[in-house]
C-alpha cells in the first residue's frame, strides 16, 4: 500500500485537480464492494467511523455518499442499528412486446383500433424526463383503443421521439398498427416495464366503456435505439376484461 492509496481507496492528496468528487468516489468504492460481493445482499456495511478512517475522509463525505445510495435503493439504513447492503426488490417477470392485435386475432377474434388522438406535441417537464432530452423537443402522441368483438379492451398511448419517427403522427393506425410501424421504422435496443394497479379515472371510463374506479392494470413501457429513448408509453388493460401473463425458462441456479 502506498501513500496515495487506502484500501484501494485514493487519498485527497493525490486526487487531480479534474477528479470527480470524493463522496462519487466513495459510493464507487461502497458499490464496487457489493458488486463484488465482499458486501453481500442483506450484510451490514462498515460503520460510518469506520469508512472515515480507512477512506480518510470527512465523515460529512462519507454520510453524503451513504445518504444518496440509499435513496437510490442500493442502501438500507436502519436508525440506530447500522447500515446494509438493500435486498433485491421483488419483480415480476419480463413481459415480451406482441402486437395486441395479432394477439387478439391469434385467439380467433376480431380485432378494430380507433384513433383517439393523433397528434404532435411539445412534451410537459416529466416527458423530457423520461425521454432524457436535453431541453423539450416535439413528439408524436397518439391514444388509440382496441376492440376484441366489440369491446374496448386495451387504452394505448404512445409518445414518440420525432428526431426517430419524423413521421408518426401523419400515419393511419386503424389500418395499421403502431407496433407494425414502429417496428419499421427505428430498431429495437432496450426495453424497460413497469406494471401497477389503478382504478379507473374519467378517461379510462370513457374510452374503455368502464364502471367509475373499476381496477385496470397499468403497463409502463419505454423503448430505446442505441441510446436514445425511442417511446414512452403506457397500456391500460380494463380488469375484467384482460389478463398478463408469461412463461419463460429461468437462468441456472448456481
Amino acid at each position: 500500500m502506498t501513500d496515495e492509496t487506502r484500501n484501494g481507496f485514493p487519498q485527497a492528496g493525490s486526487l487531480p485537480p479534474s477528479a470527480s468528487p470524493l463522496y462519487e468516489k466513495v459510493k464507487d468504492y461502497v458499490l464496487d464492494n457489493i458488486g463484488t460481493g465482499r458486501w453481500g445482499r442483506d450484510g451490514k456495511l462498515p460503520s460510518e467511523n469506520e469508512l472515515v478512517a480507512s477512506l480518510g475522509v470527512s465523515r460529512m463525505t462519507v454520510h453524503r455518499a451513504l445518504r444518496e445510495l440509499t435513496s437510490e435503493g442500493h442502501l438500507l439504513r436502519v436508525q440506530g442499528v447500522g447500515t446494509f447492503v438493500a435486498p433485491p426488490k421483488p419483480r415480476s417477470t419480463l413481459i415480451e412486446i406482441n402486437d395486441i392485435a395479432a394477439e387478439i386475432r391469434q385467439r380467433g377474434s376480431l380485432h378494430v383500433a380507433r384513433v383517439a388522438v393523433l397528434e404532435m406535441i411539445i412534451p410537459p417537464p416529466e416527458l423530457v424526463a423520461a425521454f432524457e432530452f436535453a431541453a423539450p423537443q416535439p413528439v408524436g402522441h397518439s391514444v388509440i383503443v382496441h376492440h376484441e368483438n366489440g369491446m374496448p379492451v386495451v387504452l394505448e398511448e404512445r409518445f414518440v421521439n420525432s428526431s426517430l419517427v419524423p413521421d408518426y403522427h401523419r400515419q393511419d393506425f386503424e389500418t395499421m398498427t403502431t407496433f407494425d410501424y414502429l417496428q419499421r421504422s427505428t430498431p429495437l435496443t432496450e426495453v424497460e416495464h413497469v406494471i401497477s394497479a389503478v382504478a379507473a379515472d374519467g378517461e379510462m371510463v370513457q374510452l374503455l366503456k368502464l364502471d367509475p374506479s373499476e381496477p385496470c392494470l397499468h403497463l409502463h413501457r419505454r423503448t430505446w435505439t442505441g441510446a436514445a429513448v425511442a417511446t414512452v408509453n403506457r397500456f391500460v388493460y380494463a380488469g375484467s376484461r384482460y389478463t398478463l401473463g408469461s412463461r419463460y425458462t429461468p437462468a441456472a441456479i448456481g
